[in-house]
């Protein structure tokens, strides 16, 4: 057995152009990563090139993925390359597999100086889906943008990588594994570790773990239903709301973790999660919910397959904040929402006298605060809610989050809601999605929309539809200037926001890995009708945003792909 020191290889390597991480890493295609010649690798080599190397030399990294099909093989590279660039330590899930959520929660229990997180979150999986890499900072949190830009700098200018090409670790046995690598004074460590304890031990600090099995196995407990779309919060899933909890085994499905998710789209909504909304419409579960690919977002269905948004979510947990023991220790420094998501929050905020924070979309916006003591919870209208016990949005948290409020008012999912728009009106909301558009045809379309907009005239004017008039109080491209640091993000989405507090934005989304994806929120306040039909009730504002962007023309798309 040869027991020498592995060589350590610089190689040499030609740039790619299109290497910009979006607020969720890099995402493309399975076969870009497959195809093109070092593309993996140097994307890899420019995360590694943006560390210090006095910050990279003995430190520890964690690594891990939703189990999506390329998982594998890029950890190996990954391995190979962070041993050759001087990292220490590798903690990785077993398997390769650790949710999002888990990944920061380790990252900051282990002070590690970053991880890398192997997904395309809600995006489809296998040999022809989508394969995606985000680099955490130390806090736990996404990557801020000035990281991601000198990210993409150097991929730009890439003329070489290292790679320790002989070494390779068991992702299936627990436990260290050590490597000698040839011009290092210390061993090189893998660590494989239990993809669920250390998260499922956080958790157990913030919520009343008794309080949550009475309500889920106790004499007169609620029947849920949990599905984990072939994700990887089945093991989680499976750990801590059966195991521990008390829930049914049964009540679990879809919780093996699959490289093409079972041919199904991990995104917990309406359109992607039907067989959860089927299964929950006669009335035999009073909780349901499911999870995206990695973990971070949700959807929450009550009795009947009552849909729950998650901007009325994040808003009704802000209300209810105190049901957590978490927060009766911590107290509550601020509440924030993304731009896009409804203003369901801010009447909460407000009638607290609670501070809240209107960020852009991405979450290391909310993470500067939180490490700063300016928030403890946020949301965004994309299925994604959180405390600050991470820097990351968290699903299974949301969940134990509404069923430790269910346990606390012992009340239904649709009467906790109910009682929420009775005492702050309802926010209207929903979000169209035009998928896969030709990203040529998307730019210009907003390009002409933000010059309509910021015309001076354009202010004050009036749209009516049927007997609904709608009059223009402001129109902008969304800027943020962040509290913390000063930092300044421009061009965050555009807003049309009429008297009446309604309000049209439009973004292209940056979370797809093929064409554009353009956006439409639409968001409308009612104190009075309140039981009302969403659609019906947001349908004039529907039609005066496709009027002004002229989106079906200019796209050649006669409608949405997803409503949510």
């Amino acid at each position: 057995m040869d027991n020498s020191p592995l060589q350590v290889l610089t190689v040499p390597t030609a740039p790619y152009p299109d290497q910009r991480p979006s607020t969720s890493g890099l995402r493309k295609k399975v076969f870009v990563f497959q195809s093109k010649r070092n593309y993996l690798h140097n994307f890899i080599q420019s995360i590694f090139s943006s560390i210090d190397l006095r910050d990279r030399q003995g430190s520890t990294v964690v690594v891990g993925g939703d189990g999506r099909f390329f998982n594998r093989t890029a950890i190996e590279v990954i391995v190979q390359m962070a041993a050759a660039n001087g990292v220490g330590r590798l903690i990785i899930g077993h398997h390769g597999i650790m949710s999002t959520p888990a990944i920061s929660c380790v990252i900051r229990k282990y002070k590690a100086i970053g991880g890398i997180i192997l997904t395309a979150s809600h995006n489809p999986g296998g040999p022809d889906g989508d394969f995606g890499i985000k680099f955490n900072t130390a806090n736990g949190g996404p990557a801020k943008e000035d990281l991601t830009n000198n990210i993409f700098q150097i991929s730009r200018t890439i003329e070489e990588f290292t790679i320790c090409p002989g070494l390779t670790v068991d992702l299936t046995t627990l436990g260290r594994q050590t490597f000698d690598l040839e011009n290092k004074f210390k061993p090189f460590t893998v660590e494989i570790v239990d993809t669920v304890e250390s998260y499922a031990n956080l958790l157990r600090n913030i919520f009343d773990f008794a309080a949550l099995k009475e309500l889920l196995s106790g004499e007169n407990h609620i029947k849920i239903k949990l599905d984990a779309m072939h994700g990887v919060v089945g093991p989680y899933v499976r750990r801590i709301l059966c195991e521990e909890l008390g829930c049914p085994a049964n009540s679990a499905i879809n919780c093996i973790p699959m490289e093409d998710f079972g041919g199904q789209h991990p995104d917990p909504n309406l359109t992607y999660a039907a067989d959860l909304v089927d299964s929950m419409r006669d009335g035999q579960y009073d909780f349901g919910a499911a999870f995206d690919a990695d973990g971070d977002r949700y959807m929450i269905l009550g009795k009947h397959s009552f849909f729950l948004t998650p901007s009325d979510s994040v808003a009704v947990i802000a209300d209810n904040i105190f049901c957590i023991p978490y927060f009766q220790h911590t107290g509550v420094r601020g509440f924030a929402r993304s731009m896009p998501t409804s203003a369901a929050l801010d009447r909460v905020a407000k009638a607290t006298k609670i501070e809240l924070y209107e960020t852009p979309a991405g979450w290391k916006f909310f993470g500067n605060l939180m490490d700063a003591g300016r928030l403890s919870l946020c949301g965004e209208e994309s299925s994604g809610t959180g405390g600050d016990h991470i820097r990351e949005k968290d699903g299974l948290w949301a969940v134990l989050a509404w069923l430790s409020i269910l346990a606390n008012r012992k009340q239904s999912v649709e009467d906790i809601l109910n009682d929420h728009w009775l005492k702050y009106g309802r926010n209207y909301f929903t979000r169209y999605d035009y998928e896969n558009v030709d990203i040529d045809a998307a730019c210009e379309m907003m390009e002409d929309l933000e010059i309509m907009i910021a015309d001076k005239s354009f202010v004050k004017q009036r749209f009516a539809v049927e007997d609904k008039i709608y009059q223009v109080e402001k129109a902008d491209n969304f800027e943020y200037t962040d509290p913390v640091d000063s930092t300044i993000s421009r061009n965050q989405g555009l807003r049309i926001i009429f008297t009446d507090g309604s309000r049209i934005i439009y973004r292209l989304s940056g979370t797809g890995s093929d064409g554009a994806t353009v956006r439409i929120y639409i968001d409308s306040y009612e104190k009075e009708h309140i039981f009302e039909d969403t659609q019906v009730m947001l349908a004039p504002l529907a039609t005066i945003a496709l009027k002004i962007s002229q989106l079906h023309h200019r796209t050649g798309r006669s409608g949405p792909s997803v409503i949510t």
